[in-house]
């Protein structure tokens, strides 16, 4: 953790002195899931490439800027593209923008993934709301030295999605006449994706759904105090018995198909957060 505290800083003050909004409410879209941003209004974009200590993400689909705006009243920050462990970045890399959007003044976090549905109730495109996860990734974001200006050093994880704003969701849901369902995330380290044993097992201890992101960045959420939101496009099944070869452009198809709805979705959601 040494120095991570002034590298947020600096890129706090980077952005500061080239965006005027004060968000308060931080988006990180998924995997084929970018173009929420374009309902943004008043819009502000920066690329990752140009705030200090940001890293670039290296896969299909994920842009990475950083675009500012409203939605409704609302003053929002969304991640276009965000960093995995598979990449070869730190968990401190692949979470700090979570510490900048803290920095900036973030209260809300709303995290989204394209995940692959274990749960035979989940159909193709559907829109999952995360309500718990088990996490099996190698390393924690918050291993090492604990800086207690960024949160303490044992973070209670026993409501790590919060449920008022789950409870604000399925109304938000409700009345946009969207279905939407619940379930528990995993996720793995990746890139590669899971056998059919790995899938049997994941579903034996309580995972619905699977993905290669999300969970660090929710940790390190809790750790600053934000009240976090997620949520899963399932874009592939992954049911052990009737298992297919996965195909990258298919999931990508599939998550475009559900932007709209997703878009829709949020919008109607933050809207109504107080």
């Amino acid at each position: 953790m040494k120095g991570l505290m002034e590298n947020i800083d600096g890129a706090v003050a980077y952005i500061k002195s080239k965006v005027d909004s004060k968000p308060t409410i931080g988006i990180i879209l998924g995997t084929g899931l970018g173009k929420f941003a374009e309902g943004i209004s008043q819009k502000k974009v920066l690329d990752y490439s140009e705030i200090p200590h940001f890293v670039l993400p290296t896969v299909e689909a994920h842009s990475g800027k950083l675009v500012f705006g409203k939605v409704g009243d609302k003053n929002i920050v969304a991640m276009e593209g965000r960093f995995h462990y598979y990449e070869g970045y730190s968990m401190q890399e692949i979470t700090f923008p979570v510490r900048v959007m803290k920095g900036l003044g973030v209260e809300i976090l709303i995290v989204s993934n394209a995940g692959g549905g274990m749960n035979p109730d989940f159909e193709l495109g559907e829109i999952v709301i995360i309500n718990d996860h088990i996490n099996l990734l190698p390393d924690n974001p918050l291993r090492g030295l604990n800086d207690n200006r960024l949160g303490i050093r044992f973070p209670d994880m026993s409501e790590p999605y919060d449920r008022k704003l789950i409870k604000l969701a399925e109304e938000a849901a409700s009345q946009e006449k969207i279905r939407v369902k619940k379930g528990v995330l995993t996720a793995v380290s990746g890139p590669n994706l899971e056998t059919a044993a790995e899938y049997r097992f994941l579903r034996m201890i309580g995972a619905d759904m699977v993905c290669m992101s999300t969970v660090p960045e929710v940790i390190v959420a809790v750790h600053a105090g934000l009240r976090v939101f997620g949520v899963t496009v399932i874009t592939d099944r992954c049911i052990p018995d009737s298992l297919k070869p996965a195909n990258l452009q298919e999931i990508l198809k599939i998550a475009r198909e559900a932007e709209p709805k997703l878009a829709k979705f949020l919008a109607r959601f933050i809207k109504a957060v107080k």
